[in-house]
């Protein structure tokens, strides 16, 4: 499906992914009006979320990546800096290895790359929490108007333990595009990723950022900013002629 999309600014494309339950304008605020003076800034709604309502969610990362890359044709965009959060950071490592021409630099964060030993009890928790924001008639509420249904089956497809994509995750020594793994610090799952992820690829750069856990972009937007910026100006034209 095609994915609905806003565009800002001018230049070199670069696509932020967002979070779950989140949209293109709800989520990377921050970064849309701080990159939005020097690249072009693209913002899609992942399939389920926001104006692109679908209920199809069976196959969702290998999907979203199918979308995400028939979108970009449509907009004319033969390759972007591509930078995800959380599911957007999975669905950006789908279309990096599904279709690698797509992916002029990848950036990643809120990611795991290796199944924890206590997945099941976190996974447990992770399904009682989406359980108490479907009781919540006010939070229910904000979210229907915010995704339509989609956002449902998109809980109901979090709910099985085997849902996120280890076997995606814990091999990224295929990816040859210049890749920038973001985690906070508070994250001790995700940090283990940022240890072991640069013996298995000479593109893979790491930060792990102070002060902040899963969702770097919005705990810490300056500094996440600033290391995206600098690592954005190493391979794209915008830092050739600056």
């Amino acid at each position: 499906m095609l994915l609905h999309t806003e565009v800002f600014g001018d230049g070199e494309p670069i696509v932020f992914l967002h979070t779950g339950l989140q949209t293109g304008m709800t989520d990377f605020e921050e970064q849309r009006d701080y990159f939005q003076s020097r690249y072009k800034v693209i913002l899609p709604d992942l399939r389920g979320h926001g104006k692109s309502s679908s209920s199809k969610l069976s196959n969702y990362y290998e999907d979203c990546a199918s979308d995400l890359k028939d979108t970009l044709n449509l907009l004319g965009v033969e390759s972007a800096h591509i930078v995800g959060c959380s599911i957007g950071a999975l669905v950006g490592l789908f279309l990096a290895k599904r279709f690698p021409d797509k992916v002029k630099t990848l950036t990643l964060s809120g990611m795991m790359t290796e199944k924890p030993v206590n997945w099941s009890e976190i996974h447990r928790n992770m399904v009682v929490q989406h359980s108490n924001l479907l009781e919540n008639e006010q939070v229910v509420a904000y979210f229907d108007q915010l995704h339509g249904n989609g956002w449902r089956e998109f809980i109901h497809l979090s709910a099985e333990e085997d849902s996120y994509p280890f076997e995606e995750t814990s091999n990224l020594g295929e990816l040859k595009m210049p890749t920038l793994f973001m985690v906070g610090e508070k994250n001790a799952n995700e940090v283990k990723g940022a240890i072991i992820v640069p013996l298995s690829n000479m593109y893979i750069h790491v930060s792990v950022i102070p002060f902040a856990g899963h969702l770097v972009h919005s705990e810490q937007p300056e500094v996440y900013n600033r290391i995206l910026k600098g690592f954005l100006e190493r391979y794209s034209v915008v830092g050739v002629e600056s």
